[in-house]
Parts: structure tokens; C-alpha cells; sequence
């Protein structure tokens, strides 16, 4: 529970932190320094973590630092989208989520390695926080703001043209006495919200107890419990490198669609785990494992189409809606496993997925 209220906080009070950093680099069109302060306060703040073991001290560092945290969160699809053509997001968030996919993987075998060799959790804190100054460093030598931020603005006004010439299309053919079963229709944008929010959720209330699953009810050590999610970190390197392959727009959203209800499926088999002891480790891992594929390309897809969703000055809408959902789903999740037992927590993640796919359906 304690670890419930800790994460809920945090993200609570990074939504409107979110929509605030958002704002404000669309604003001034300065995106680096938000990146740069992002790294710098997580540097000082994890210091800080080593100084108590007061838990009431301990929530609100945590909390100061998701709002610092997703400083640098807008400002790096703003980057991506304006250095980049419409043609390349894809590709080139793949990349990206890819290439830092693979520095969280190497993190948790390190952290599998401080583990079985018995280093605390202060000397952890103050190697993690090394990390965060080098990223500082090497953010300051090799981030750039663009020349020109117009991408977006283009993309949007390409998609208002092609809305209009099919329209006309259509207009034309039935003007001419022709039979046509096509249907113009604009994108449901409230539905792509709303099922963001869903999927945010349900992965949140999966996600957040889940460790105490591996660690009480399948008897693992701390060791193994980063090897099963160096797994999961694993697949999701290989989803984000496959993810790199061209999509056109309606590709994107029906296999957006795929892969919510694939993520309903793993949620529900979940369950089965826990009536089958013989087997439930190999499982468990084995969901974990597909579930970080899915995700990766789930990622992929988002991120691109809400970068053309969403107006300048609101980079920052998507990490306000994904926080939505997942500081409910934090403290949800644990409190339906500590209440109900973890069988309600995955019948709960799967239904919520199921629902935010009908969303995503909606929106296409």
C-alpha cells in the first residue's frame, strides 16, 4: 500500500507538471533546456534519497522527482517530431524508445549483479544518480533545438487537405450518378484520449504490484525477480527494432488495435497462473516476456500518431493522459491485490485493456 500511495502521488503530481513542460518549450521553442534541468534535478534528488529512511520523506522526494522527471519527456518528442518528417517518426521513435529500452535492460542486470553481490541500496542510489549526471553531460554536448520547428503544423495541414479531397472525391462520384460504399469519416480524437487513459491504466494496475507477485507468491529472490524483467526489457528491444518498419497511417491504427487485445489476452491468462503451481513461473515469465514485446510497438504507434493529434502547445497532452491513468491504476492495483488477491488484479487490467481497445476502435 505504502508503495500504492507512493507512486499515485507522484504521478498525480506530474499530470499537470506534464502539461506544464509541454507548454511551456512549445512556448519559448526552447526544448533542450527542459531535457538538461530534467537530468540535473534527478541527479541531485537521488543523492538526496540516501540522506533518510523516513517513508513520509521518502514519498515526497519521489514525488518532486516524477515532476522533474517528465521534464524532459514533451521536449523529446517535440525534438523528434521537428528534426524528423512525418515518414521517419516511426522509425525514428523506434530508435529512440529502442536505444533507451536497452539502457533500462542493462540497468536491471546490473542491478541483478549489485543484488548477488550484496551492495546496498545507498552505494545503488549514488550510482544511479552518476548515471543521471552523465546523461546531463552528454545531453549538454549532443542535444540540439531545431533551426525550424514547422513539421507538426505541416502534418496538420496535410491531413486537412486529404480530408478535403476525399470528400470531393466522393461528392464527385455520386454528383455523376456513381454507386460508392466509401465513407468519410474524421478520427474520433476524444476516443484516442479515452483509450489512452484505459491502456495506461491497466498496464498501472498490472504493473505496479506485479513485483510483489514474483517476490511473495512465486518465491522469488530479488536477483531473479530483475532477471524476469531483464526478459521483459529484452523483448521490448526486439518490438521496438521491428517497430521500425514503415506503417501507413491506417497500418498504425489496426495494429494499434491488435495490440490492445493482445495485451487483454496476456492480462487474462495471467490468472491461469495462479491455478496452475506446477508451471506458474514459466507462465508468468512467458506473459511478462510478450507483454514487453507488445508494449514496445504499442509505444511506437502512439507516440507517432499523438504527435499529430495534439496542437502545439500541448506536447505535453499525452504524458498528462498517460499519467492519468497510470496514477489511478498505481494505487488500484494494489490495493485489489492486498483486498482481493492478485487474481482480481489481473481479471481487472484485462477488462480495462478490453475496453480501451472498443476505444481505439473508435477512434479509427
Amino acid at each position: 500500500m505504502q508503495i500504492g500511495i507512493m507512486s499515485s502521488v507522484a504521478l498525480l503530481l506530474a499530470i499537470p507538471a506534464s502539461f506544464f513542460w509541454g507548454y511551456i518549450c512549445d512556448k519559448t521553442r526552447h526544448y533542450k533546456q527542459y531535457i538538461l534541468i530534467s537530468f540535473l534535478s534527478l541527479t541531485i534528488i537521488l543523492i538526496l534519497f540516501t540522506t533518510t529512511t523516513d517513508v513520509g520523506f521518502l514519498i515526497m522526494l519521489y514525488a518532486v522527482m516524477s515532476i522533474f522527471h517528465v521534464a524532459h519527456e514533451a521536449p523529446k518528442n517535440v525534438l523528434v517530431a521537428e528534426l524528423y518528417t512525418r515518414e521517419e517518426w516511426e522509425k525514428t521513435f523506434a530508435f529512440y524508445e529502442g536505444f533507451t529500452e536497452t539502457g533500462w535492460l542493462i540497468g536491471l542486470i546490473l542491478g541483478f549483479l549489485m543484488s548477488i553481490y550484496g551492495i546496498n541500496v545507498t552505494s545503488t542510489l549514488v550510482f544511479c544518480s552518476g548515471l543521471n549526471l552523465f546523461a546531463f553531460i552528454t545531453s549538454l554536448v549532443l542535444v540540439t533545438d531545431p533551426v525550424l520547428i514547422f513539421e507538426r503544423g505541416l502534418v496538420n495541414i496535410e491531413k486537412t487537405i486529404n480530408f478535403t479531397h476525399r470528400g470531393l472525391a466522393v461528392a464527385s462520384r455520386i454528383w455523376d450518378g456513381s454507386a460508392t460504399n466509401e465513407r468519410i469519416k474524421r478520427e474520433n480524437t476524444q476516443a484516442f484520449f479515452v483509450g489512452l487513459i484505459l491502456f495506461s491504466l491497466a498496464t498501472s494496475i498490472l504493473f505496479t504490484p506485479l513485483p510483489v507477485f514474483f517476490s511473495r507468491d512465486l518465491a522469488l529472490s530479488a536477483g531473479m525477480v530483475f532477471v524476469v524483467y531483464a526478459l521483459n526489457s529484452g523483448a521490448g528491444v526486439i518490438g521496438y527494432l521491428l517497430a521500425g518498419n514503415r506503417f501507413d497511417i491506417q497500418g498504425e491504427k489496426t495494429a494499434l488495435n491488435r495490440i490492445v487485445i493482445f495485451r487483454s489476452i496476456l492480462a487474462f491468462s495471467l490468472i491461469f497462473v495462479t491455478l496452475v503451481p506446477a508451471y506458474n513461473l514459466t507462465l508468468a515469465t512467458l506473459v511478462l516476456i510478450l507483454m514487453g514485446f507488445a508494449y514496445a510497438l504499442f509505444m511506437v504507434f502512439i507516440l507517432s500518431l499523438s504527435m499529430e493529434l495534439m496542437p502545439q502547445g500541448k506536447s505535453g497532452l499525452f504524458n498528462v493522459l498517460v499519467g492519468l491513468g497510470g496514477a489511478s491504476g498505481s494505487f488500484i492495483g494494489p490495493l485489489l491485490a492486498e483486498t482481493f488477491g492478485f487474481s482480481s488484479v489481473f481479471m481487472a487490467s484485462g477488462l480495462i485493456f478490453l475496453i480501451a481497445f472498443a476505444a481505439f476502435k473508435m477512434f479509427a
